[in-house]
């Protein structure tokens, strides 16, 4: 018997091994699995990490990912209410909590993100086109905040006579009453019920990205140039009118400063005039002769140079002191 048996162990222990490698499977910590039996799931979803048991040859074992998966859409134009076309480009977090409904209904991650295609994409475009653009751009009102803080700083500058450069917005800004966060929330809840029925936990969606349509984004781009070249001229106008100002004070300090020096040097001159004239008469009363001598000595030596000829009487006044 025991002869028998022996060509027979290797058998044995080849289909000992399969036996047990066909019972047991291993979880790992980021996965779930199902078991099915010719292909229909059997009890509950098996989400604890380790060794778990199976009836050999007959059961299956389908894994599935625990953790939070990505989802990445694509690109989408959507009218918005005040029709206005924009590019959405849309990602989300999902995970699979019910594995048995997930393989029941899309099998397998290929067909959960087929299904989150068409769900995502149809809930994003539903929200967005039921809201206005800056509802869809803006989260908050921060920029009112800005603008009035700007107008409350022009007033002050006004109010202190310093030159006053306010940049001006065309159009009236509107403010929001939902705002981008909002609208992912809201995409979220009308997304997650239809999702519920797949055995997916929609976590968070988020806008990653929001762009004009081109021909949209060319008359933006062209508004935005014309807008701050305006700005732009009124800065420069304001600049002309500040270089005006400062030439024209420098211009009347000038004309003061030279009015002023022209009268200190009349003053000067004309005291200056006086005092000389003042001695002058004093001299002249002092010694009334030597200066009529000097003086018709400096008239000869004026007149009487080169080959200048007069023609004089003998009793001439002017030849006295030659006589």
């Amino acid at each position: 018997m025991k002869k028998l048996l022996l060509p027979l162990l290797p058998v044995i222990f080849v289909a000992a091994i399969i036996t047990l490698k066909g019972t047991f499977f291993i979880v790992s910590e980021g996965e779930q699995a199902i078991i099915t039996q010719f292909g229909k799931p059997v009890g509950f979803p098996i989400t604890s990490a380790g060794l778990h048991l199976k009836t050999p040859f007959v059961q299956e074992i389908r894994y599935m990912d625990k953790r939070i998966l990505t989802w990445d859409g694509h690109p989408n134009q959507i009218p918005t209410k005040d029709k206005k076309y924009i590019k959405v480009d849309t990602t989300a977090r999902w995970m699979i909590v019910d594995a048995l409904k997930f393989i029941q209904t899309v099998e397998n991650e290929r067909g959960a993100q087929a299904r989150l295609d068409a769900i995502l994409d149809a809930a994003t475009r539903d929200v967005i086109s039921n809201h206005h653009l800056v509802e869809v751009v803006r989260n908050s009102d921060s920029i009112l905040d800005k603008i009035k803080a700007k107008k409350d700083h022009a007033i002050s500058n006004a109010a202190k006579g310093l030159p006053v450069i306010e940049e001006e917005v065309t159009g009236e800004i509107e403010s929001i009453q939902v705002g981008r966060e909002k609208l992912s929330e809201i995409i979220v809840k009308n997304a997650s019920s239809e999702l519920g029925q797949f055995g997916i936990k929609l976590i968070d969606l988020q806008l990653r990205r929001i762009s004009y349509e081109q021909t949209v984004e060319a008359k933006v781009y062209e508004r935005m140039i014309s807008e701050r070249q305006r700005i732009a001229q009124k800065i420069r106008s304001i600049g002309q009118g500040e270089k005006a100002k400062i030439e024209g004070r420098l211009k009347l300090d000038l004309q003061k400063i030279t009015s002023e020096a022209y009268k200190k040097a009349e003053i000067i001159k004309g005291r200056a005039d006086a005092k000389s004239i003042a001695i002058f008469a004093k001299a002249f009363n002092q010694g009334a002769g030597f200066y009529e001598f000097q003086r018709t000595l400096e008239a000869y030596k004026k007149s009487l140079r080169g080959k200048t000829q007069f023609i004089l009487s003998s009793d001439s006044k002017f030849l006295k002191l030659l006589k």
